[in-house]
């Protein structure tokens, strides 16, 4: 399986936190990650407030969601480097560099293809960001 970053301008590549396009060769399959917040990923349905008690600032509700996700690779043996796409959903978008610092210190040098956007209210009060993702499987699986 390869993975490659698209930049029809390479030379601006590092300006960007995220890649234009990725191409993938040579998988086995596609992973499609469902939205994640800072909420425990299981909780009870209706919502139980007590399990959506969440921390204001954008970078810790980051890593919480990035954890959660980090359990559904972790279950299927992948990486970081395997995701080809987020769509990012904030609900200020003054809160977009916090959350490039932290999906930076997650994924290295690796920026997946992106959407950023904002709305109005997340599936929790006090959910600043939600997270999802489509990552690749190898061939080998």
């Amino acid at each position: 399986m390869q993975i490659d970053a698209v930049h029809p301008r390479p030379e601006a590549a590092d300006e960007m936190p995220y890649a234009p396009a990725v191409e993938v060769r040579d998988c086995a399959g596609l992973l499609f990650i469902a939205g994640a917040t800072a909420s425990p990923l299981y909780h009870r349905h209706p919502h139980v407030p007590e399990e959506h008690e969440l921390p204001h600032d954008i970078k810790e509700q980051t890593r919480m969601a990035l954890a959660n996700i980090k359990l559904v690779l972790d279950a299927r043996g992948i990486s970081w480097d395997n995701v080809v796409k987020i769509t990012k959903y904030v609900t200020d978008m003054r809160d977009m560099d916090g959350m490039y610092q932290v999906l930076g210190e997650h994924f290295g040098t690796w920026r997946p293809a992106g959407t950023l956007v904002a709305v109005n209210n997340l599936s929790a009060p006090g959910a600043r960001i939600e997270l999802d993702m489509i990552a690749v499987l190898p061939s080998a699986m």
